[in-house]
């Protein structure tokens, strides 16, 4: 890959994270003091928020502004079917309030804003315009505004995704994790404190100045990570940034391994079984959201492990960014047969084989996917 290739790309990706997820931190802050009316259910039950919206909606603003609407392929997690309800009016306004309110904080991080204050219609418009399906040819970029929403209204992590694809490859992969402190082994000790109180407390004034924002770009074989800014652009790119690493833990015993919080999401019995096969000692790290990835990629965990309930299809928005992240700061990540995950078919990780398994290293992995193999027939997935 050619050195530049992608710095513009990789630039805007970065700075419009950090201007999302200042935006993310508002309306946590205000959800859990004040506001439980800006969660909405779907059609399938899943919860999604004013943030979710309003952020699809500041992203897709500034790359077609950027990049061009007429070119530009966004594919992106929500649509504007619940939004646009005559019973979501006053949601709605409140999506458009937050969107204006956060695109006139983007010049501050560098970023383009709009000459006059959007209406409904192009609040509406901008979410709507992120219904690409991906594919193998031209760029992609991919999105998911919040990914761990079921975190984000219960205080704990979370995170913004943000990647393109070229040709059917992740080239660059962003992930903000405003909830997640610079401090190494944070998320550890949170984990433990997790498992004890579910639901961390608002109170601290400093809790919500934790956060980072993580990034790469394919074949640099380097991953970076920034601590959470509010509008000062020297700190935003390229200053502040530290090179992370993936742990260099070997030994099963000594390994930290996540899986999702929810079952539904992650068959928790059969993970426990596959760890108690390989030797890993410690209890699981259940965390919501890409933050896992996140984990792996600085060296907090060496394992994340995810096998879904038979007939759910993993969508590409959910790992794009945190599979490059890992990559790129010297992990692996494959299905559990140990082939590459394919992000060229669609909204889809079509072909996938069995479930997810991202390690630190490969004699972590080779021993992971060797189990899952041994133990699959027994299983009830």
């Amino acid at each position: 890959m050619e050195r530049n290739k992608y710095d513009l790309e990789l630039n805007v990706a970065v700075r419009v994270v950090h201007l999302v997820c200042s935006l993310c931190q508002k309306v946590q802050k205000q959800l859990l003091s004040t506001n439980p009316h800006q969660v909405k259910s779907k059609d399938d039950d899943s919860p999604v928020t004013v943030a979710d919206w309003s952020v699809q909606a500041v992203v897709s603003w500034i790359l077609s502004e950027t990049f061009g609407r007429q070119s530009i392929s966004i594919v992106a997690e929500e649509d504007v079917h619940a939004l646009s309800k005559p019973e979501s009016a006053n949601l709605l306004s409140m999506v458009v309030n937050t969107v204006n309110e956060c695109l006139r904080e983007a010049p501050r991080f560098g970023l383009k804003s709009p000459v006059e204050v959007l209406g409904t219609s192009q609040v509406l418009n901008a979410i709507d315009r992120c219904k690409s399906v991906g594919g193998p040819v031209g760029k992609h970029w991919v999105l998911d505004p919040i990914d761990g929403t079921l975190g984000f209204v219960r205080g704990n992590q979370y995170a913004v995704a943000l990647a393109l694809i070229d040709k059917g490859e992740v080239v660059i992969g962003v992930l903000g994790c405003p909830n997640y402190a610079m401090k190494k082994n944070w998320l550890v000790n949170h984990g433990q404190q997790y498992r004890v109180m579910p639901e961390l407390s608002m109170a601290s004034p400093t809790w919500m100045e934790k956060g980072c924002v993580l990034y790469t770009k394919r074949g640099s074989c380097e991953a970076w990570k920034q601590p959470l800014v509010f509008g000062d652009t020297n700190l935003v790119w390229p200053n502040s940034a530290k090179l992370i690493r993936v742990s260099s833990v070997e030994d099963p015993a000594l390994a930290t391994f996540c899986e999702p919080v929810e079952e539904a999401n992650s068959n928790h019995s059969f993970t426990a079984g596959l760890a108690n096969t390989v030797g890993l000692s410690k209890q699981p790290l259940r965390v919501h959201s890409m933050v896992k990835y996140a984990a792996i990629a600085q060296g907090d965990a060496e394992i994340f492990m995810k096998f879904a309930r038979a007939g759910y299809k993993e969508k590409i928005w959910d790992h794009a960014a945190g599979v490059l992240l890992v990559q790129e700061a010297g992990g692996v990540v494959t299905d559990a047969g140990g082939h590459p995950l394919n992000f060229s078919r669609g909204i889809y990780l079509e072909g996938l084989d069995r479930g997810i398994v991202a390690c630190s290293g490969v004699k972590l992995h080779e021993k992971l996917v060797g189990a899952v193999y041994a133990s699959w027939d027994s299983s009830n997935l």
